[in-house]
This record gives structure tokens, C-alpha cells and sequence, in this order.
């Protein structure tokens, strides 16, 4: 079976589910333009072993959103530490990170409100585990000086921030008007 030149669906590649129409790529803009802009308007609070990046409190917003918002907080992870000038590996590494614990929280999230907390939990450790331990190493200073500074930021920013931000867009139902 060819293509036809007006076939709107290229059979046998990929799964519907992985295909992004216009809704999921101006969202995948929306947030990555959110997040690259929060975190360099934030600059002075952002970047270090001891940050707490606001932006992060996006990071929940992908139990709601899934997909497009996870691919869109780590491309604004990207432009963010390409713009903090940390390198390579905060650059790969902040960006696996963020893509790593919004995944982590869609899958968790699915559910009641305990699961939604648990999965900005997972955000959080995870963020602490690959950031953490990667500027302890930019920085030179010990591990533990890594993980702490980077726990303590996004226990901020993602559970107390985000996860408040995604329970009132949650509760307000203005979410379902995107989604």
C-alpha cells in the first residue's frame, strides 16, 4: 500500500499517541518559552549548587498536560542552561533530567491526589539525583553539598510551588479547556 500525496496518516509508523498535532506543539512552545524565560528572568536564583528555580514549579503541570509539557519544560531546561553557561553537561544533563521527572510524574500522577503528590515527589528526586550530582562535580564540591542544595530548591519550587499551581488549575477546571 503506497502513500497517497493527500493521506493524512502515514500508516504503519508510529502509534497515533506519539504523533503531535498543532494543539501539542503550541503547547510544547508555550511551556518551553515559560520555563527558558522563568528561569533566565531568575538568573541570580537559578543557576548554583544552592538554587531554587522557580521555573520548576512548571514541572508538575505534566501530570495534567503529559506529553507536550515534557517535552516542552526539557527544551526550556535546554535554552535556559545554554543561556547559564555551566557547559555541556548541565546543559544534557539538566534537560535528561527534567524530560526523565516529568515522565515520572504523568505515569505516577494518574490518579487521586495522594498519587499527584507522589509524583512531584519523584520530580523532585529525581531533579536532586541528576542535578545535584552533576554540579557537585562542576562545582567541586562534595556530593552531599550537590544533592542538599538542589533537595532543598525543589522541595520549593516543585512541591510546594507547582504542586499547589497544579491543584488549582486541577480544581479551577481551566486545564480541560487545553487538554
Amino acid at each position: 500500500m503506497g502513500l497517497h500525496p493527500f493521506r493524512h496518516k502515514n500508516p504503519g509508523v508510529g502509534g497515533e499517541k506519539l504523533k503531535f498535532g498543532s494543539k501539542e506543539v503550541a503547547l510544547t512552545a508555550g511551556f518551553a518559552g515559560l520555563y527558558a524565560v522563568g528561569v533566565i528572568l531568575l538568573a541570580s536564583v537559578s543557576f548554583g549548587v544552592y538554587q531554587v528555580r522557580v521555573a520548576d514549579a512548571l514541572l508538575p503541570l505534566s501530570i495534567i498536560f503529559g506529553l507536550p509539557s515534557a517535552v516542552g519544560l526539557s527544551l526550556g531546561c535546554l535554552v535556559a542552561n545554554v543561556y547559564g553557561g555551566l557547559g555541556v553537561i548541565d546543559i544534557v544533563g539538566g534537560t535528561i533530567a527534567n524530560f526523565v521527572a516529568c515522565i515520572l510524574a504523568w505515569y505516577i500522577g494518574k490518579g487521586g491526589f495522594i498519587r499527584r503528590f507522589l509524583g512531584t515527589i519523584a520530580e523532585t528526586l529525581t531533579i536532586t539525583v541528576i542535578v545535584g550530582g552533576y554540579l557537585s562535580l562542576i562545582f567541586e564540591v562534595p556530593v552531599e553539598a550537590g544533592l542538599f542544595g538542589i533537595f532543598v530548591g525543589s522541595i520549593v519550587a516543585i512541591n510546594i510551588l507547582g504542586f499547589a499551581l497544579e491543584e488549582g488549575l486541577r480544581r479551577s477546571g481551566i486545564w480541560k479547556n487545553v487538554n
